[in-house]
């Protein structure tokens, strides 16, 4: 299949026959009634569209089985009611994943294309629902999805599990107990905005932003100082350049060498002067210097 037949496949909007009371529709419920409708292809209906697109790329095949599918997808996403989404969003996400699926379905395999299809629909609602559930992720690895999606329904009842419950899960799922027990913590909580505004509850739990102060300095003043240190830095460049090579030797070996300072006596040595000398042409150099800074 060409790389612009998927696509089209994949991204278009169906159209969609009139017969089929799909277009226009005005609100979820017409939705759901009009994919009702559409009738249900037959076994041998079924493999003849499916070998159209993929013998032929007959997108108007591809369009019929997706069509005549869309009532599946309504009931998938109805299993994923309890996790606040709307499922409007839930049959969008789905109807992707059936596209997907009539994209890579193979008529010659046996199976029919709803066995096919659920893994692809099951796919992107979960994707989706891990992404939109909470503000911060839930579950990013394999385990923790297989968690996320199973442990509401594992739970016998409402409220925190047992200990023995806890076990049972975790030996059905093949995950470790603090596995599930960190999960559960996970599902039972909230979020909560940073900065929430005072609502004048005086019993209710207070917002992050009034006991997670940060501990550095303020923004405002960290950048202040960064740019005074710099600008420092700067006039000692310019201060340095403005010495002799003699003066700029002493100063950097005295003042700004800190693993290899020398004293003015080895400097003394090595220029063949007095350690005096050595002194008073460093005592020059830092009086120039201190007038750059002042300036």
């Amino acid at each position: 299949m060409t790389t612009t037949a998927a696509t089209a496949l994949v991204t278009n909007n169906l159209p969609t026959p009139s017969a089929w009371g799909l277009s226009p529709l005005g609100s979820l419920e017409a939705y759901i009634g009009a994919v009702n409708r559409i009738p249900v292809l037959s076994v041998d209906d079924e493999q003849r569209l499916a070998r159209r697109y993929r013998d032929d790329e007959d997108l108007d095949a591809a369009r019929e089985l997706v069509h005549s599918h869309l009532r599946f997808v309504v009931h998938v996403a109805r299993g994923y009611n309890g996790y606040g989404l709307g499922i409007a969003d839930l049959i969008q996400e789905g109807n992707i994943g059936l596209m997907k699926a009539v994209k890579r379905f193979d008529p010659d395999q046996g199976v029919r294309l709803v066995s096919f299809a659920v893994h692809w629909i099951r796919a992107e609602m979960h994707e989706f629902i891990l992404k939109n559930w909470r503000i911060v992720k839930v579950a990013t690895t394999k385990a923790q999805r297989k968690l996320f999606f199973n442990l509401r329904k594992s739970k016998k009842r409402l409220g925190w599990m047992n200990a023995e419950e806890v076990r049972a899960v975790a030996a059905d799922l093949n995950v470790s107990e603090r596995e599930v027990l960190e999960m559960e913590s996970r599902l039972s909580g909230r979020d909560i905005g940073f900065d929430m505004p005072d609502d004048g509850d005086e019993d209710g739990p207070p917002s992050p932003v009034a006991y997670l102060a940060a501990q550095g300095e303020d923004p405002s003043q960290l950048y202040e100082r960064e740019d005074e240190e710099g600008s420092q830095l700067d006039v000692l460049r310019e201060g340095l350049a403005e010495l002799d090579a003699r003066s700029r030797d002493i100063i950097k070996r005295r003042w700004l060498d800190s693993e290899n300072k020398v004293t003015l006596q080895e400097l003394a040595d090595e220029y063949g002067v007095s350690a005096e000398r050595i002194r008073q042409i460093e005592a020059n150099a830092l009086k120039k210097m201190r007038a750059l800074f002042a300036a």
